[in-house]
């Protein structure tokens, strides 16, 4: 069954990054704390939902195929309905250290969800491991996404992260908010903090982030306040990633940087080293090896 859900969006400023492959402009919307489906049709072929939400780039979300499923593609396309990259289109900086965030997988659940690197307009599906759909051993307890135009390079060797490699992928967020989001949704969200994750020898930063519409939203700037209004969330990021592939037999992941979060300004240092190693990546200054860069 085939979902088409339109999304207008807003933010407060036209976007900029370091390296466009169009313009993309964010109009001005009135507020809305979260995706809101209304003028439902059910039909025996397909479902329309409309809806609206303050963040999010003017782009349209193209279910394909059944959830759950091989088949399952989430498309993304523009005003004009031509496709998209949510890795590669939707901008990364809004400015005063804002950034969009793409929802992968919403809190409280756990079909692994991810953006199809390697596919043409890298469409979100669910993750697979020797032909089969991937599903972590429990909920996830925060919404867990990527930042749109970055990448972790596999040929560059971190020198303050043990000299591990860049696992390929964008870089990841954790929303620590209170509402549970939709997949394909886009927050505009404030760094607090970042995770030097050690997966299999690959380095996979987890950036700590905020949507910008929670209601604690304004009393977080730093770890600190995370700690404080948050007590034991960084804790809980922490150790989850840690233990998740424990029941599949794996030992339990490593941190770097002391095995503690790092502060907002490396979670910003982090975002910037790898918005410009996206940059090399879509200009063809590195190898792409199999990544899709349409």
């Amino acid at each position: 069954m085939a979902a088409t859900r339109a999304v207008a969006v807003a933010s407060n400023a036209n976007a900029s990054c370091l390296l466009f492959k169009k313009p993309f402009l964010l109009k001005h919307a009135p507020y809305s704390n979260s995706l809101c489906f209304k003028n439902l049709r059910v039909a025996s072929v397909k479902r329309l939902l409309t809806c609206s939400a303050i963040y999010n780039p003017e782009v349209q979300i193209k279910e394909e195929g059944p959830p759950e499923t091989l088949d399952y593609r989430l498309f993304f396309s523009d005003s004009s309905g031509k496709k998209i990259s949510p890795w590669h289109d939707i901008p990364l900086h809004l400015g005063n250290g804002v950034f969009n965030f793409i929802v992968e997988i919403p809190k409280e659940s756990s079909a692994k969800m991810e953006v199809a690197t390697d596919e043409p307009y890298t469409p979100i599906k669910q993750d697979t491991k020797k032909g089969k759909l991937r599903y972590y051993p429990y909920n996830i307890n925060w919404n867990y996404g990527l930042l749109p135009q970055t990448w972790e390079d596999p040929s560059f060797a971190n020198s303050e992260v043990e000299g591990a490699l860049g696992d390929n992928d964008p870089v990841d967020v954790v929303e620590i908010g209170e509402s549970q989001r939709k997949i394909g949704q886009i927050l505009k969200v404030k760094p607090l903090a970042a995770l030097a994750m050690i997966d299999e020898g690959e380095l996979d930063w987890k950036i700590i982030a905020i949507s910008l519409d929670d209601p604690r939203a304004s009393l977080v700037n730093d770890i600190d306040d995370v700690e404080k209004h948050f007590m034991g969330t960084l804790t809980a990021i922490r150790d989850w990633f840690r233990d998740y592939k424990i029941p599949d037999g794996k030992p339990a992941t490593k941190f770097g940087l002391g095995n503690k979060a790092a502060n907002k300004d490396y979670a910003l240092k982090v975002i910037a080293e790898t918005n410009e190693s996206w940059a090399k990546l879509v200009k063809r200054s590195v190898p792409a090896g199999e990544l899709s860069l349409v």
